[in-house]
């Protein structure tokens, strides 16, 4: 290539060719260089914001009910800015309006359980916090205005530590500990302000009954408009949780075994989620208590009884977890042996998914079934196979080897195969019988508590021979009827 100057520079290669040089390109100016680094950095801006909205569109789709839970808290906002925008109601409040704004941002949560939770707290709170802080302005008022400041001070530091204190408590912390915080704030507020104000009264009312409209504007809101129950996502992330752990179990044994493929090692990273949703489900289960009777759940609900199908439930993930471990372990087990125990190991992992599936099909139809009786008898008779297996197994470490010497005659030996070698196998075989033990012990147990609690209805094959029953009574009863006016 030829410069300005018309002179090409070129060099010659070893094999005869020749090869023209390129001249370096020619350093930009500041300004260009400017320009170049502010339009890269508009490019990555514009970017980053195109793939924020990206997954915030996905976000919508995959759960509608968020997009939604956005639009009533606009409406709830709209609705209270009405009490500051119009006169009318403006004066019926006073000036504390922008309290009622400020409980609607506050309190106003997803489920129906978490608003009433908050809202229940608030109200209950400061109406405590509000009389105690006007008896006790009262009293030091009358002991005279020397005394007053003193008084007021030491309430505020005897409440507001016993308050704080109470925060620790466990029961207090898992349903009243916003209560307690707004407890301290509004007592604060009101003794604080008391001292310099005359209308006391006036004062505490308007901002009681302003927080009482604002709560009471999002309770509606949150119970008609779309309602999302902590007690129905409860019910359902439950048995999710169940069919991800039976699927994780299901592909790990076939993993194991060399049956599995890309989506069995997909679907073995279900057990992470039970494993992780342990503070979900308490909180879930706290908002459902404070939740009226809807739906299929009437008043005291036995949620306490879920949070016991989960604990369980996540034991059964920590074998998964464990059971993981074997698939990298670097010690390799014998082909042979593993096609001993392969065909009990899989017949042990489908009958206890298939109890693990049934259960959850109980919990998320209300519905007792007869056939958990019949899976548990199948898992148990899987369990007894394995063991046996696993009993004949210190036959198949003994192997023979024939070999001929000079005279031709034919010689065994045995060998003993080294017992490090089948650990890996044996440990993923004990894992399996474990597992089914704790799924006979605890799951199936906790779920047959919450049957018995929470009434789940009867099955219809028992329900069939009871009507049965009662037409033959029918039929019987006719017939002696019959033949009575046949005598007569």
């Amino acid at each position: 290539m030829a410069n300005k100057n018309g002179v090409e520079w070129s060099i010659r290669l070893g094999d005869g060719s020749s090869m023209a040089l390129e001249p370096e390109p020619e350093p930009k100016y500041g300004v260009m260089r400017l320009w170049d680094g502010l339009k890269g950095l508009v490019v990555r801006f514009v970017m980053r914001v195109w793939m924020f909205l990206k997954k915030a569109w996905n976000l919508g789709v995959d759960d509608p009910r968020k997009f939604l839970h956005s639009l009533k808290v606009g409406i709830a906002l709209m609705a209270v800015s009405l009490f500051y925008y119009m006169r009318p109601l403006y004066d019926g409040v006073g000036g504390n309006a922008i309290w009622a704004v400020m409980t609607v941002v506050v309190v106003f949560e997803y489920t129906v359980g978490g608003t009433l939770s908050k809202c229940l707290n608030r109200m209950f709170a400061t109406t405590l916090a509000g009389f105690l802080a006007l008896g006790i302005h009262w009293i030091a008022s009358h002991l005279g205005h020397e005394f007053e400041p003193y008084i007021m001070g030491i309430s505020l530091f005897l409440l507001a530590s016993a308050t704080t204190f109470s925060r620790f408590i466990p029961i207090v912390k898992a349903r009243f500990d916003y209560g307690c915080m707004i407890f301290i704030l509004t007592y604060s507020l009101v003794s604080v302000s008391g001292y310099r104000v005359d209308n006391l009264l006036r004062v505490a009312h308007e901002r009681l009954s302003t927080i009482i409209i604002g709560t009471c504007l999002c309770i509606i809101t949150s119970m008609l408009i779309f309602p999302v129950w902590a007690g129905l996502e409860l019910h359902l992330l439950i048995p999710r949780n169940m069919d991800k752990l039976a699927k994780s179990l299901d592909c790990c044994v076939a993993d194991y075994f060399g049956r599995g493929d890309e989506e069995s090692k997909k679907s073995l990273q279900g057990y992470k989620c039970v494993l992780n949703s342990k503070t979900s489900e308490e909180a879930m289960a706290n908002f459902a208590r404070w939740e009226p009777a809807h739906g299929r759940f009437n008043f005291r609900h036995p949620w306490k009884n879920y949070l016991k199908i989960g604990m369980s439930t996540r034991n059964c993930a920590y074998c998964i977890e464990t059971l993981t471990s074997c698939l990298t372990s670097k010690n390799k087990v014998p082909e042979s042996i593993k096609k001993h125990l392969e065909a009990a190991c899989m017949n042990l992992s489908t009958s206890s998914s298939n109890v693990i599936r049934e259960l959850a099909t109980v919990v998320s139809s209300m519905t007792r079934s007869a056939k958990i009786n019949m899976a548990v008898e199948d898992m148990k008779s899987a369990v007894l196979e394995l063991q046996n297996d696993l009993k004949s197994l210190p036959d198949l470490l003994i192997q023979t080897h024939e070999h001929k010497d000079e005279n031709k005659v034919a010689l065994s030996e045995m060998t003993i195969m080294p017992l490090i070698e089948i650990m890996p196998l044996v440990s993923f075989a004990s894992l399996l019988i474990e597992m089914a033990s704790r799924i006979e012990e605890n799951m199936v147990k906790t779920v047959e508590e919450l049957a018995e609690s929470a009434k789940f209805k009867k099955p219809e094959d028992e329900v069939k021979p009871k009507h049965n029953q009662t037409s033959n009574k029918i039929n019987a009863s006719n017939d002696e009827n019959i033949t009575v006016l046949q005598r007569v």
